[in-house]
């Protein structure tokens, strides 16, 4: 009965990819929707994409061990998110449109500063790459792993229907089926939290606690509330900002992005704690399974299909964005300016192809069962985020950003990131900060100390600042 549930879920998928199928014209369409998403579908389609599977599965695990000491992380995100649509959405709409029309990070960033050689768009575009076949292959891991454990299909065969599932609307549809797509997810995902949170607290045991919070250190706390950080610069929740149809139309997404985001967040933790409650002594083997175990526990099982459904709606909804924007690096910022004749059709189908040549590669890095899919989100995550976050913020509100700042901050911002998280296991202490927080500030320094008087750049900063007030 579970299997119908998940079934339905596959249709209706299928149907809104179809649907965007119709609706994808050009390379613009395929890539920012032509900019024409309206408030409510931008900000759950950020949402969506930006908690993936760590939402229904990762944080209600680590509230269930660890305690309600893990909620400080929802406490970061929900800040971050409010700081990235309060100071960079509706600039960055703006700029990118004004700057001969941006539908890329890489784009933006070479037009900002007025780029007289390609290393923006080079340096942006082979980031973008790593740290996305990164998240992309931990994406189709969580995804495998919830196929093999509900359908139990062989692990193989369910790592490579999960990438069947995305590549069907992804390639075809591009940003609007991703968008639609993560829209409907994103009312799936709460819907599944609130229920169960609301199921395994009024059910629970009146007598079984759940496990006391250990207190936390400033280190972990400050750690917490570090992912914060990563909202400047992760380049699939950017994208929703250049393609809502208006910058007008940001405060009412803003509203709906954290009105989603608090209360899925509440619900994520309360899923942890009524699970510590409702199976007390019984510990499950694998924590990250306790949401997956209440549903099979409390609903009928048709419903139970339909709620377990979400987990890979979190899943699908990170990772068809991040296949979308790798392909766009390569296609958009690569390919097209040394093949400058090509088409808009040709762009197009280059760009499909390249979204099914990225998730065969992720796939293919996917057959390890035993990745640490936590582990690797949250590395790829710091990554972006100190990569391009200063980068994005220095070009939206500092004039005097130049092209060799924008290249060292991203640079510098990749390299201690990767150095600091390698180190991160062994010599304790300072180490154990979260390894976003010395890579934002090492891409920050480099961008001013290689900020200077550019009178091109800062013309282009004071133009396109004019004529978006």
């Amino acid at each position: 009965m579970m299997t119908l549930g998940f079934v339905a879920y596959l249709v209706v998928i299928a149907g809104i990819g179809c649907y965007a199928l119709k609706r994808t014209q050009t390379a613009a369409d395929y890539v920012i929707g032509g900019r024409s998403l309206s408030a409510p579908v931008a900000a759950l389609s950020a949402g969506a994409s930006d908690m993936s599977g760590w939402l229904l599965l990762g944080l209600p695990g680590a509230v269930y061990m660890l305690g309600l000491g893990e909620a400080w992380i929802v406490v970061g995100l929900t800040c971050g998110a409010w700081a990235n649509w309060r100071l960079v959405a509706a600039k960055l709409r703006d700029f990118s449109e004004r700057l001969d029309g941006a539908v890329t990070l890489p784009q933006f960033f070479s037009r900002r500063v007025s780029a007289r050689t390609r290393m923006p768009a080079i340096v942006a575009s082979a980031l973008v790459l790593f740290f996305f076949a990164v998240y992309t292959a931990a994406g189709f891991v969580a995804g495998a792993k919830l196929f093999e454990s509900t359908l139990g299909l062989d692990y193989a065969v369910a790592l490579w229907t999960g990438v069947a599932v995305v590549l069907s609307y992804t390639a075809l549809g591009g940003f609007l089926a991703v968008s639609w797509t993560d829209f409907f997810q994103a009312l799936l995902m709460l819907a599944a939290l609130v229920l169960v949170a609301a199921l395994a607290f009024a059910l629970a045991p009146g007598n079984v606690q759940a496990p006391s919070t250990p207190a936390l250190g400033g280190l972990a706390v400050a750690s917490a509330l570090a992912w914060g950080l990563g909202y400047f610069g992760q380049p699939h929740i950017l994208a929703r900002f250049m393609a809502i149809d208006s910058a007008s139309s940001v405060p009412r997404a803003r509203r709906v992005n954290l009105a989603w985001m608090i209360v899925a967040g509440a619900a994520a933790v309360a899923v942890g704690a009524g699970g510590a409650g409702y199976f007390g002594g019984n510990r499950l083997d694998d924590p990250e399974t306790v949401f997956i175990a209440l549903a099979g526990e409390l609903l009928h099982p048709w419903l139970a299909g339909i709620v377990v459904a979400g987990v890979l709606a979190a899943v699908m909804s990170t990772v068809d964005s991040q296949l979308l924007v790798a392909a766009t690096a390569l296609v958009q910022d690569v390919l097209r300016p040394v093949a400058q004749s090509a088409s808009d059709r040709q762009l197009l189908l280059a760009s499909r192809g390249t979204v099914a040549g990225i998730a065969l590669v992720a796939g293919v890095i996917a057959m390890d069962p035993h990745s640490q899919v936590l582990a690797l989100v949250a590395y790829a995550w710091a990554g972006l985020g100190a990569s391009f976050g200063p980068a994005v913020l220095a070009c939206l509100f500092w004039r005097h950003t130049t092209e060799a700042g924008i290249v060292a901050g991203m640079v510098a911002g990749a390299t201690v990131t990767v150095v600091w998280h390698h180190l991160s296991g062994g010599p304790g202490g300072l180490f154990d900060l979260y390894e976003i927080v010395p890579g934002c500030a090492a891409a920050s320094a480099a961008i001013i100390v290689c900020g200077r008087r550019n009178r091109r750049a800062a013309d282009v900063f004071d133009l396109v600042s004019s004529s978006a007030a």
